[in-house]
């Protein structure tokens, strides 16, 4: 039930904080707290920047979008970065944009202390996101098997994992 009068939480934090920040806890924390960058996760390999930026806009006007890319094969891997120019436009977007659907995905968006280059790569061991690499289930939105299953099944003749192929004819 939708309570006009209840706590509005798009400012809060949430618990998630870089690990590879380059400063202290506190430095991270202030930045956090005056940002008008945010982490767009959960998004389909085949979602375009354009795509993006058509549901973001509504929420205010965008300085820029950095999309997220595997940093060996230079292709989308779920992720990007949406900068507004005024933070009350990426408080709208947390409240507004977080949680719905896009390229059938639930994306999920959270508060990012700044963009600095480097940080559009994903951080995976193969190149992608890190947590696509624990993914146990088949994602068609997220490039299929993880690397790890899809390796596994495809050198150790394990048959128990279903082909892309089975997916695409059911």
């Amino acid at each position: 039930m939708l309570n006009p009068r209840a706590r509005d939480r798009a400012g809060e934090m949430s618990s998630y904080r870089d690990q590879r920040f380059k400063g202290s806890l506190k430095e991270q924390e202030n930045l956090l707290q005056q940002s008008a960058t945010l982490y767009v996760g959960n998004l389909s390999y085949f979602t375009t920047e354009e795509q993006v930026f058509e549901l973001f806009h509504r929420a205010g006007d965008i300085r820029r979008i950095i999309m997220g890319i595997d940093r060996y094969k230079k292709t989308p891997c779920g992720f990007c970065f949406v900068e507004y120019y005024q933070r009350d436009d990426a408080e709208n977007a947390v409240r507004f944009v977080n949680g719905t659907r896009l390229d059938d995905r639930v994306i999920r968006t959270d508060w990012d202390a700044g963009f600095v280059e480097g940080r559009q790569y994903g951080r995976g061991k193969h190149g992608g996101q890190v947590r696509d690499e624990y993914r146990k289930d088949f994602d068609p939105g997220r490039g299929g098997w993880n690397k790890a299953m899809a390796s596994r099944s495809k050198f150790s003749g394990l048959s128990r994992f279903p082909s892309i192929e089975q997916f695409v004819t059911q």
